[in-house]
Parts: C-alpha cells; structure tokens; sequence
C-alpha cells in the first residue's frame, strides 16, 4: 500500500525472443489506486468497491476519485505513473527500484 491505499501497477513489456529470452521493460506504465483507505475485510466493508478494487472503470466514479495533475513524473492523483512509485520506493528505501527486479 501506499498512503493507505492499496494500487496495482501496470508494467508493459515486449518479449522479443523466448531463447534466449529477451524482455524489454516500457519505462512509462501506471499505478491505479483505489479511491478510499484501505481497511482488513469485514461485513461491513466487504461490498466497499472503492476499498478494495483498483480498476480504473470503478474509481473514477467515486467521490474521492483524484486526477492527476501532479508533476513531471504524475506523482499523486488516483492514477500515477510508474517512475513516480519507482522513485518512491527510492527514497524510501536507499535502492535504485532496478535493483531491486
């Protein structure tokens, strides 16, 4: 999670050899957030599609649903680009997000 919300990335790549296997990793992907804090299942929370699912067709009709319209790399908003997490997670944690793959 990040500031309470759990997200999903979207990483594209383009395989372009299976032997030897060749990968190449598009350095512009996504992170959809969902629209309210995270909070463990319960009863009463179960059916809270804004909670617990991160698709795009589902958050953007929440109330709390935020555009992005942060910074260079579109580092908040319920929609974020993949450099903002990777530096992030930078940081946050000292490692360069490579090396970390």
């Amino acid at each position: 999670m990040i500031d309470g919300f759990k997200y999903d990335l979207r990483i594209y790549v383009f395989v372009n050899g299976i032997n030897p296997l060749r990968v190449y990793v598009y350095k512009d992907g996504l992170a959809r957030f969902a629209t309210t804090p995270y909070a463990k299942p319960t009863e009463k929370n179960i059916d809270n599609l804004f909670m617990h699912l991160t698709n795009y067709a589902i958050n953007k009709e929440s109330e709390n649903y935020v555009q992005n319209e942060g910074g260079p790399n579109g580092e908040s908003g319920s929609k974020r680009s993949y450099q903002s997490i990777i530096d992030l997670v930078e940081t946050n944690f000292g490692t360069p997000a490579a090396e970390m793959v």
